[in-house]
């Protein structure tokens, strides 16, 4: 006989600190609402967001901390369960879905939800103006298509903001990261020249992404670089802004990370396109067993990660 069970394995943590406060726990499985999707999590990721919220705080950004506290709670976190990019199964519907259905492979975001995917299962309404979810490109594994929406959504719109066109300078800072590493092939396949700035051992990583130049901060100044940019693109928000005002040619645009985003199904339709054309893959760094969560998060920490970490829930 066949025994269902109405539990399922999550990390939960219940207040604020380095990866530690992650531990494993048997939780109840959630039940699809009339508009949501079961989704069993095959792969999940450790975003630079899932860090800095499990962290309760963003390093030199007083007002950031603020809205972290805010949102996801005071003193201690309101929703135990983190993850907020993830790929898997769709294992069952509610009654009102349209779209989808049993056995679909999806990916997406798990933003503003209750609970995150750092689970087994998680319920994802069909529609949101938080979160998003879309088929799984066929091209690529579901530990890709993890590591794929909130970073490459992210250097998207902002790229897009900066209305970049055949033949255009841009520098990416920061180009080695999750978001700095999508940045890079998505300008280039908007036509841009790209100057991709990175430490020494992710040059060549960053090259192979298409970039045209790539300046490495450990051995060469950005104070002593007199190119001129059309758009610089911060990937990591830490570029001073004399540097930046030098760099940046009259009328040039400027985003940053610290820039405000949004996520929209459009946003991964268009980078569904760039996958199928070959511009656009994510890179991922390593991948962790889903037991081995904690171990992913102390990795990340240390700040040295190239692209993305990936968690395997199979």
């Amino acid at each position: 006989m066949n025994i269902i069970s109405n539990t399922m394995k999550a990390f939960i943590y219940t207040e604020y600190g380095a990866p530690d406060v992650l531990r494993l726990a048997d939780v109840s499985k959630p039940i699809p609402q009339a508009n949501e999707l079961l989704v069993k999590v095959h792969a999940s990721s450790v975003s630079g967001g899932s860090i800095w919220i499990r962290r309760g705080k963003v390093p030199g950004a007083a007002i950031f901390t603020f809205l972290i506290r805010l949102l996801f709670g005071i003193t201690k976190p309101r929703n135990p369960v983190l993850g907020y990019e993830f790929s898997g199964i769709v294992e069952e519907v509610g009654a009102n879905v349209k779209a989808w259905k049993k056995g679909d492979a999806v990916y997406g975001t798990t933003t503003g939800l209750k609970q995150g995917a750092y689970a087994e299962y998680v319920c994802i309404p069909e529609t949101s103006k938080l979160h998003v979810i879309a088929p799984k490109p066929h091209s690529i594994s579901f530990e890709a298509a993890a590591a794929l929406p909130v970073g490459a959504m992210t250097a998207l719109q902002l790229l897009q903001k900066m209305n970049i066109t055949q033949g255009q300078k841009v520098l990416i800072y920061g180009a080695s990261g999750s978001v700095g590493t999508f940045a890079v092939q998505i300008a280039r396949a908007l036509g841009a020249s790209v100057t991709g700035v990175c430490s020494t051992g992710n040059v060549d990583l960053v090259r192979s992404l298409g970039a045209d130049t790539v300046l490495d901060y450990t051995t060469q100044d950005l104070a002593q670089c007199t190119e001129k940019f059309d758009s610089i693109f911060d990937a990591v928000g830490k570029l001073d802004t004399a540097t930046r005002k030098r760099l940046l040619r009259q009328n040039g645009q400027f985003r940053s990370t610290t820039s405000p985003t949004s996520e929209k199904r459009e946003y991964l339709e268009t980078l569904h396109s760039m996958i199928v054309e070959g511009n656009l893959k994510p890179v991922i760094d390593k991948v962790y067993p889903f037991e081995k969560l904690v171990e992913a998060h102390r990795y990340v920490d240390l700040g040295h990660k190239k692209g993305n970490v990936v968690i395997n829930h199979s």
